[in-house]
């Protein structure tokens, strides 16, 4: 087994972790990466959870998730929310950060996705 896909390998069982830690892990390292790929792989991983914490790391934060600068991993976050079956979660972060984020690209960002899982 090589070295990526060990990794993909580690970010879906954090991914699939209980504990809220595992967050933070995928936050810092998976989301911090300088990697392409172990960005969209830790995304995924977090929208997967469906929590309140897991997905404002991908919605609310500058930089990460659907506001990523590669454009391949942002679009990959925003096809994972919109694959989501249960979106209540995602939906309450979306109308909160497209008002009170202090980031006008963070909250511009929000809205969009908010219309497109409307439209879908």
């Amino acid at each position: 087994m090589d070295n990526i896909s060990r990794l993909k390998n580690v970010i879906e069982a954090l991914g699939k972790h209980k504990d809220e830690q595992s967050v933070e892990v995928l936050e810092r390292l998976g989301m911090g990466s300088n990697i392409d790929y172990i960005r969209s792989l830790s995304a995924k991983a977090l929208i997967k959870r469906n929590t309140k914490n897991s997905l404002e790391v991908i919605i609310n934060r500058q930089g990460k998730g659907i506001n990523d600068a590669d454009m391949n991993v942002a679009m990959s976050a925003i096809n994972e929310i919109l694959e989501l079956d249960e979106k209540t979660n995602v939906i309450n972060i979306l109308e909160n950060v497209s008002i009170n984020s202090s980031d006008k690209s963070v909250r511009d960002c929000a809205k969009a996705v908010r219309t497109l899982i409307e439209l879908s």
